[in-house]
């Protein structure tokens, strides 16, 4: 079994501080797309306010609240190993709240394995930048990068994964899109009514 974990503990400022998750884009809240990316992955740790809070899906707050990814996904974790004591996951999926094509992101990771010498698998967009909330880690690995730094608040992606060896995959279908801004997400409604 594969776990989950689902970012969305953000202040959005770049949306003057809307509730990026309850954003709608596809007839839907930015949410419902991650969840629905790793429907039958379990468990599912969503990391955010109450608001994220569904059947199935176990929310966590990271501490200190709007400390950062890397602080949500320490508090994921430390979740991830509360809950799964007798048969735990030994991989996770890790993605950001805001990606309306998060079921295209599982779809072209679903069937790349690990390599034996690697940590994770993400998807590279077409800019050529790794995304790194956007793929898939071994638990083990992730507890150990959160160990290894002295404190987790406002921590960089880039240094937690800094002791870590990813395979990066090529996104093909632009994926790993975000939607950061208001404008991104114009953009983006206007790129769906057209196709």
């Amino acid at each position: 079994m594969i776990a989950a974990i689902i970012l969305a503990g953000g202040r959005a400022e770049r949306l003057d501080g809307a509730d990026k998750a309850a954003v709608e884009v596809d007839g839907r809240a930015l949410i419902e797309a991650a969840y629905a990316a790793v429907a039958g992955a379990a468990p599912v740790i969503a990391v955010g306010p109450q608001t994220i809070a569904r059947a199935g899906v176990v929310t966590v707050r990271e501490d200190p609240p709007f400390g950062g990814p890397v602080a949500g996904i320490n508090a994921a974790v430390a979740e991830l190993d509360r809950v799964q004591e007798q048969s735990p996951a030994a991989e996770t999926w890790l993605l950001a709240c805001d990606l309306p094509r998060a079921e295209l992101i599982v779809a072209q990771l679903r069937d790349i394995p690990i390599p034996e010498d690697c940590d994770g698998v993400i998807l590279r967009d077409s800019a050529g930048r790794d995304q790194w909330l956007a793929g898939r880690y071994r638990v083990a690995s992730l507890r150990s990068a959160l160990t290894a730094l002295p404190d987790v608040r406002d921590v960089s992606m880039r240094k937690l994964l800094a002791v870590l060896n990813i395979r990066t995959v090529d996104d093909r279908v632009g994926a790993a899109l975000d939607l950061d801004t208001w404008a991104d997400v114009e953009r983006y409604r206007e790129q769906e009514k057209t196709s």
